[in-house]
């Protein structure tokens, strides 16, 4: 299945691991990240967009929820012992998403640009290849 034509499984959080460990967090921010970032394409600009990009439309409420959202990420990665400099520059990603989203119209635009949660999924999987190789998953379609 391409990119154009996936879908998000309705029961994807019912098969999501309950745990603290390794394996469990990079099910559950993978499953967050993609929600938030990439579950479906718009037609007419064919670019994936997310949670994260709709709710940002309802203005500083959005902004905020969407925040909270992308906060249980640094939490998570918090809880895998990430150092403090990796969980600065995830807050930072989180920070500077809102604030952009404050601003009308530009900061709407800077959802489909600027991905903080993406960021971050690439910043905890960087943590978890190394620390944790057992925990490594091939993307479907890949070799």
């Amino acid at each position: 299945m391409n990119q154009r034509t996936a879908r998000i499984d309705p029961r994807l959080f019912d098969r999501l691991p309950i745990g603290r460990d390794p394996a469990a967090v990079r099910a559950r921010v993978e499953a967050l990240e993609k929600l938030l970032e990439r579950s479906f394409v718009v037609p007419g600009i064919n670019r994936p967009v997310g949670l994260d990009a709709i709710i940002g439309l309802i203005p500083v409420v959005g902004d905020g929820i969407a925040a909270l959202m992308g906060s249980w990420l640094v939490w998570e990665a918090r809880n895998l012992g990430l150092s403090r400099w990796q969980i600065t520059r995830m807050m930072g990603n989180v920070g500077f998403d809102a604030l952009l989203g404050l601003v009308p119209f530009i900061g709407d635009a800077a959802d489909l640009l600027f991905r903080s949660n993406t960021r971050n999924l690439r910043i905890i999987r960087r943590h978890l290849d190394r620390h944790h190789p057992g925990t490594v998953t091939l993307e479907p379609g890949s070799r």
